[in-house]
């Protein structure tokens, strides 16, 4: 394991805004350990650091005494999902980050941050240095509608969006034109179409104290942005957001919301359906209660407005008359049909209508991406499992054969559904599976290798024979100082810093602790 030269972060205490992991000595290195007990080690890996990666992480090292686990991710920053994907106005949720640390500095466990799966090492040279190889990167990528348009300027997927206010690298450059339009369309009613929708409709004064980009807030603050549409396949008691979302929208300041009333008549279907999902009703009975109340503020008269649109499916989106961007949304009208018990299906009833708009968010669903060497469902968008172990199919008469060695969990798992908390029960039932193979004698030959340089050793060695500068924990909190520092200077619990070429900076440089000069936010 690498020793951390920055000295003065080698005690890490508790404290607002950095990395929380109570008061506890870090050494830089593991005790040290004897041939024969690292000969008895099961060496793990870990490829991505969000909450399905650290959960598992944390589990592995739990279950199994003599187990050392890695934790590699593409970025320099770890946490995943928690850092770019929650929204600055849901600072309770990050929280959890705090335990992901904790798991980070155990003597067991080590990070290799900037470090790309598929790139800078490969899926088959990761088990031959490790025992076991636990997939966890998450979803990356989006759905597509594949309908005429969606190629037009103004056309971004949520994700992309939620990744530009949130400081993610990848989307430092994305350009989100709030200035000339006043009308979004967000396709989509989950909670992340809803998370989009409020930070587009939320007073900038209450989002200034907050972690949202700094570049994202300039832009929020001079936007023009002043009505947002809501737009569903289904009806209201099918809205895959939460009751949380929802109660949290229609308390945003100076908001006026609108549904409309016909949406709201319910089916036995629904009724039936209600019956069955209590979150379901919770939520059908948020927007019933809305329904009811008069908005004090409307688009017309000047003010911001949010709209729920229910029964609608975008078949094409609107070029303007030059053709240079999108203009609005075709939609065609849905009735919801499904026998008593079974699900609702939306289907097309033939007629059709324009919602005209400037920026259109697309929020239907992010997408795993494949690496070399893995099996990959492209229509389910994850990697074929059997209770988190892979499974490979066959060539001609072969069968479907387990990937010794090799596991999943989190979205690359089950897909892209559930909360932060489901990786909790995901990640047990993979560590379940790890745990009977490794009892039944199978992780012996999959992943031991035979050469002298195992697990963190060889996986040093392979990256700086390749002049990949990875990233530990220790220079991790580097960056985290630095960013806690550049937001107590406005006010905020930190300030992310959003180029990797500032990032590696900090992190490598031995006195970096002052550095906030010519940083890019």
């Amino acid at each position: 394991m690498r020793k951390m030269a920055w000295k003065p972060w080698r005690h890490i205490f508790w404290c607002d805004g950095g990395v929380n992991v109570g008061r506890r000595l870090i050494t830089g290195a593991a005790a040290a350990t004897t041939p024969d007990a690292a000969a008895s080690l099961l060496r793990v890996c870990v490829v991505g650091s969000g909450p399905a990666g650290f959960y598992t992480a944390e589990k592995v090292l739990r279950r199994f005494a003599k187990a050392k686990v890695d934790i590699v991710e593409r970025l320099p920053t770890p946490f995943g999902l928690v850092r770019s994907g929650v929204a600055p106005d849901h600072p309770e949720t990050k929280v959890v980050t705090n335990q992901f640390s904790r798991v980070a500095v155990s003597g067991r466990c080590s990070f290799f941050g900037n470090v790309r799966l598929g790139m800078d090492v490969s899926l088959d040279e990761l088990r031959k240095l490790y025992h076991v190889v636990v997939l966890a990167y998450g979803a990356e990528s989006d759905r597509s509608l594949k309908i005429p348009g969606e190629d037009l300027a103004g056309v971004h997927s949520a994700r992309e969006f939620v990744w530009w206010y949130n400081g993610h690298p990848d989307a430092a450059n994305l350009q989100v034109d709030l200035r000339s339009t006043d009308t979004v369309v967000i396709l989509g009613q989950g909670n992340v179409a809803l998370d989009a929708a409020r930070i587009l409709l939320r007073p900038t004064s209450e989002l200034a104290s907050t972690d949202i980009a700094e570049h994202a807030l300039a832009a929020l603050h001079e936007s023009c942005i002043r009505r947002v549409f809501l737009v569903g396949r289904r009806g209201p008691v099918q809205a895959a957001c939460t009751a949380k979302e929802v109660r949290e929208i229609l308390g945003v300041q100076g908001l006026g919301v609108r549904l409309h009333p016909h949406d709201l008549i319910t089916s036995p279907q629904d009724l039936e359906e209600m019956k069955k999902s209590r979150s379901h009703k919770r939520v059908y009975e948020l927007f019933s209660k809305a329904a009811r109340v008069e908005p004090m503020t409307s688009f017309e008269t000047g003010g911001r407005e949010l709209s729920f649109v229910f029964f609608r499916n975008p078949t094409a989106f609107l070029p303007s008359q030059d053709g240079s961007r999108v203009a609005g949304v075709h939609l065609e009208k849905t009735i919801l049909q499904g026998e008593q018990g079974s699900v609702q299906r939306a289907l097309g009833t033939g007629q059709f209508e324009d919602l005209p708009c400037g920026m259109v968010l697309k929020s239907i669903g992010y997408k795993s991406l494949s690496v070399p060497g893995l099996s990959f469902d492209d229509y389910q968008g994850r990697v074929p499992n059997a209770k988190g172990r892979v499974l490979r199919s066959g060539q001609g008469t072969e069968g479907t054969t387990i990937e010794n060695g090799l596991y999943v969990v989190g979205w690359l798992k089950r897909g892209p559904s559930g909360i932060i908390g489901t990786n909790l029960v995901d990640a047990e039932e993979t560590i379940d599976s790890i745990a009977e193979d490794e009892s039944g004698g199978l992780l012996t030959n999959s992943g031991a290798p035979s050469q002298t340089s195992v697990g963190s050793d060889g996986l040093e060695t392979l990256l700086k024979s390749r002049g990949i500068p990875s990233v530990s924990f220790g220079e991790w909190l580097k960056v985290d100082a630095t960013e806690v520092a550049l937001g107590n200077q406005r006010g905020k619990p930190r300030e992310k810093i959003i180029s990797k070429d500032d990032m590696l900076n900090i992190a490598k440089h031995v006195n970096s602790s002052s550095q906030t000069e010519g940083i890019q936010e």
